[in-house]
């Protein structure tokens, strides 16, 4: 019966200490930052990025950490609008408040030239096709051929996914 009691005042404790749907919905504030740019930077419901061993979605109030990125979509989420970005390594710096990413690039997908995208992943086939034998140029034709890709996935999925709303 002990147990009981604590668990519901325990419970009754953090429902009193002001942790109602207001302070759930705290906005985030999100910056996207390049070695070229600032790339983005404003408050955001949600965001999803893109780590090294799956996506990490973070919501205000999630617990500090720093994570390594990987190759992929991040996708931000505010009120009924969403907007992506193709992100390319780096870092994502989480505190409670704030989310940094640090990317090698990140093209919005509004901003994505998808005939240039298409372009760059015939390029990029045509290398890999050639046969190049050195370790760094296939490593490097393989890379471009993946940037290539996820800038055709994030910029193909607007249409599809009906008008936008502009953040």
């Amino acid at each position: 019966a002990r147990s009981k009691t604590c668990a519901k005042t325990r419970h009754g404790s953090r429902h009193d200490a002001g942790t109602g749907a207001k302070d759930r919905l705290m906005p985030l504030l999100l910056e996207i930052v390049t070695p070229e740019r600032l790339a983005f930077s404003d408050t955001v419901d949600a965001v999803v990025v893109p780590g090294i061993e799956g996506e990490l979605g973070i919501l205000p109030h999630h617990a500090p950490l720093l994570s390594t990125l990987g190759l992929g979509e991040l996708r931000i989420r505010r009120g009924a609008a969403e907007e992506s970005f193709a992100i390319v390594g780096g870092f994502v710096q989480v505190r409670p408040d704030k989310v940094v990413v640090m990317a090698e690039t990140a093209d919005m997908s509004s901003e994505i030239d998808l005939e240039r995208a298409l372009e760059a992943r015939r390029e990029a086939e045509r290398a890999l096709e050639t046969g190049y034998r050195e370790g760094a140029d296939l490593a490097s034709a393989r890379a471009a051929l993946q940037q290539a890709l996820l800038r055709i996935r994030v910029a193909e999925r607007r249409p599809r996914e009906g008008p936008r709303h502009r953040l």
